[in-house]
């Protein structure tokens, strides 16, 4: 049995990596400041191995009793939310790394850093490998998360090389499932939301600018192979698969039998125009690739949304 502490454990991906653990019998502390995460995502969890803290992970950062892992997931990861918390996104991924790292230092716990494909930025390499280092713009809008997690990287591997901390990187490539937020601002939850209640499906650009989508249970499988199986090096995990956003719009219309209509809008700044992962690292170190097609996983993903619009329609005054 493992003590596990996943900042930013109340978000999307955080809240499926605290069932994963406690369903292996480990003990979890969930820190969140409830910026972005939702405790609706965490409430139903009545193991008495969790435990859940309200608290900034930019802030001094102590935790009593021995820990055996840090998972730092804490963060803004919506375009929507990076961009009215800019500097919220820039401190998390500066200060609170620096907190988390400090932490697994003192504690001599195994560390994993929560990285993205947006380190890789609007890439001039396609698919993205892990070798690749990017085309970021530092100074515009979409900088603050980017540059937070190439400093992030950075500093985890500063720890690494300097203190001697066993640390992970994994870059997370768009991940989907259930306990997306309605108003998250990604594509998949945003085409959804629009489809189930007959408006338009906003696509910005032409629509021709292409993700990958991973389910959220085939990226709890990479995240908890990484640690098992990993080294300090960062990985991808990702789908490697492709659509263009008017074919992943098209096929959600279908799904959800809609007679919304697609209409574009402008593309907004440094929006990247392709985004693939190379998984051949993970597939060769971690045994991992994803098993999850897209259409299984936005079945499960449109029945989780229209519970959620039907509940949220019914407490509407």
């Amino acid at each position: 049995m493992a003590r596990v502490l996943i900042t930013g454990g109340a978000g999307f991906i955080g809240s499926h990596l605290c069932d994963s653990f406690l369903a292996s019998g480990d003990e979890v502390i969930c820190l969140d400041n409830l910026s972005t995460g939702s405790v609706e995502n965490i409430a139903r969890i009545s193991d008495p191995k969790f435990r859940f803290l309200k608290y900034d992970v930019t802030n001094y950062l102590f935790v009593d009793g021995p820990l055996d892992l840090i998972l730092h997931f804490a963060s803004p990861a919506s375009p929507v939310d990076y961009l009215e918390l800019p500097i919220q996104t820039l401190k998390v991924g500066s200060l609170g790394t620096h907190k988390a790292l400090g932490l697994a230092k003192e504690k001599g716990a195994t560390f994993l850093l929560a990285s993205t494909s947006e380190v890789y930025g609007d890439p001039l390499e396609h698919p993205q490998r892990e070798s690749y280092w990017g085309n970021v713009n530092p100074i515009g809008p979409r900088g603050v998360y980017d540059e937070a997690k190439r400093f992030a990287e950075a500093m985890t591997m500063a720890y690494h090389r300097t203190h001697g901390v066993r640390t992970h990187i994994v870059r997370i490539f768009n991940t989907f499932g259930p306990r997306m937020r309605i108003r998250d601002g990604r594509a998949i939850p945003n085409f959804i939301c629009q489809a189930l209640r007959g408006e338009d499906l906003t696509v910005y650009g032409d629509g021709c600018q292409t993700r990958s989508f991973c389910h959220i249970s085939d990226m709890v499988e990479g995240i908890r192979r990484l640690l098992l199986h990993g080294g300090a090096d960062p990985v991808n995990i990702g789908n490697p698969k492709e659509y263009t956003l008017n074919e992943l719009a098209r096929t959600v219309v279908a799904m959800t039998g809609s007679s919304s209509r697609i209409v574009h809008l402008p593309l907004p700044i440094d929006d990247p125009k392709v985004r693939r992962p190379d998984i051949s690292l993970a597939e060769t170190c971690l045994g991992w690739r994803p098993a999850v097609d897209l259409e299984a996983g936005l079945d499960e993903t449109i029945g989780y949304f229209r519970e959620k619009l039907g509940m949220a329609a019914k407490v509407r005054p």
